[in-house]
């Protein structure tokens, strides 16, 4: 595996790539890798012949009062995950390099809709940020695919509604999410718990899971089962952000006769915010 860290170099090596005839993925990531990082790795070098990670703490999608400064920067083991996950070339950028006018002036990518609510409610900006890195590296790399996680299950759907929109041909694969033995979604922020705060965050997983049981068993009234999940979470030590119950194709509000669902929460342990989903199907009703 090449480390680049120029979008000069990058464009060569992908170029050449290209000139071999190789099809080319991308693997967008923020550092700092876990094994959910390694699966969309994994997945990505078994759908094309060249795979392109990229390394980028990204200060467009953080707030002003989040955690850019201590977000955990671990270049040299990450190196050695990418490499036993099949990476081709890891492009690992400065700020500098990825904006070099700054940001005050930076054009952003506005995706309307699915950015809206939930995590963008919560985090105002934070999916401009996003969606504007990624289009920057979809036109420095032109994958012809990348591969994302489903935990970020509103980024997901960000990008896809960005992908589609702008005609981009770029197929974005969607690799479910990688979760802890006591189900607990792998994320580069649980590292920040101590031991009481971690052995108390599946509580997020099985408030989820119970949510979709009693939907599964019939239960339709949602706003009732949200204030329940809620309290569930509450009484396991943990803040809840937002637990919501959505179409899982659009994240419109779910109704009654919905079948494709998806629930998603937000909760704090501390001072550190989790997220994690579940997608789920209803079998048709006689």
């Amino acid at each position: 595996m090449n480390t680049v860290t120029t979008v000069r170099e990058l464009r060569a090596a992908v170029a050449q790539a290209r000139a071999e005839g190789k099809d080319i993925g991308l693997v967008p990531t923020m550092g700092n890798l876990h094994a959910g990082h390694a699966a969309l790795v994994e997945k990505a070098a078994q759908r094309v012949d060249f795979v392109v990670a990229s390394i980028f703490v990204n200060p467009l999608q953080f707030g002003p009062k989040e955690d850019l400064a201590s977000y955990p920067r671990t270049l040299a083991a990450d190196q050695e995950k990418l490499i036993q996950a099949g990476c081709h070339l890891l492009f690992a950028p400065s700020v500098e390099e990825m904006y070099p006018d700054g940001m005050a002036g930076q054009t952003l990518v506005h995706v309307s809709g699915v950015s809206e609510g939930l995590c963008g409610g919560s985090r105002p900006g934070h999916f401009d940020g996003v969606a504007t890195v990624v289009t920057k590296l979809f036109h420095m790399v032109q994958p012809d695919l990348a591969v994302f996680g489903q935990k970020d299950y509103q980024q997901l759907a960000v990008i896809r509604t960005l992908v589609r929109d702008l005609n981009m041909p770029i197929q974005i694969i969607a690799e479910p999410t990688v979760r802890a033995e006591d189900g607990l979604a792998l994320s580069s922020r649980n590292g920040y718990l101590d031991d009481t705060q971690r052995a108390a965050a599946p509580a997020i997983y099985r408030c989820l899971k119970q949510m979709a049981t009693a939907i599964k068993a019939g239960e339709r009234d949602f706003a009732k089962l949200i204030e329940q999940g809620k309290d569930e979470l509450e009484r396991a030590g943990l803040r809840p952000d937002y637990l919501e119950i959505r179409k899982a194709d659009n994240l419109r509000q779910a109704e009654a006769n919905d079948r494709h669902l998806v629930i998603l929460a937000a909760a704090f342990i501390g001072n550190t915010r989790l997220i994690d989903n579940l997608v789920f199907d209803l079998e048709e009703l006689a």
